[in-house]
């Protein structure tokens, strides 16, 4: 088994989209980046790499590349899945919150679980998104950014028995279209 945290912050700005977990949230401010400046999806994937010593996201995708200028963060979390298959592991869990003073997230957390789940392949059941303020406190509680932290179990593909993933309508050990058998 791998387990691996993530964390990433990016400051609120106006004239920006605020992009969380794939989905635009209505609000005067938007997240600082290069890419979408999705912060869950940043912590999450610097989770799932961390927890395979694959490095981070600015190894995998940097800030200097203009091809990843204003991408979409979920795109870039499918392939961090497609690392994570590569590996042959699959993911049991993944625990995240996300730190703002503002705006209210309620509403949109089933949508941002449901975006991040069918990005990896994965079961909702084993994706879980919380939301929390600091009180008014740092950075965060100042309505400046908002942060993120995930934490992610993984699997080895040998802990499984094949016909097991099977009758759980998946390919072998949760891949997307694998041909392996």
């Amino acid at each position: 088994m791998r387990i691996g945290t993530g964390y990433d912050v990016h400051r609120l700005e106006e004239g920006r989209k605020l992009i969380l977990g794939g989905v635009e949230i209505p609000y005067e401010k938007g997240l600082l980046g290069h890419s979408d400046a999705d912060v869950i999806v940043h912590a999450i994937m610097d989770a799932l790499l961390g927890a395979l010593a694959l490095g981070d996201i600015g190894k995998h995708f940097p800030d200097t590349d203009p091809k990843y200028e204003g991408c979409s963060s979920i795109e870039l979390l499918k392939e961090v899945g497609a690392l994570i298959e590569k590996e042959r592991y699959v993911i049991s869990n993944i625990d995240s919150t996300i730190i703002a003073q503002k705006p209210k997230l309620s509403g949109y957390m089933e949508q941002i679980r449901k975006n991040i789940a069918d990005a990896l392949g994965i079961k909702l059941n084993q994706v879980s998104v919380k939301a929390t303020t600091e009180e008014k406190l740092g950075f965060t509680g100042r309505g400046e950014g908002i942060s993120s932290q995930a934490v992610v179990l993984l699997m080895p593909v040998e802990n499984y028995v094949y016909d097991d993933i099977m009758n759980e309508g998946r390919n072998c050990a949760g891949c997307r279209g694998c041909s392996r058998k």
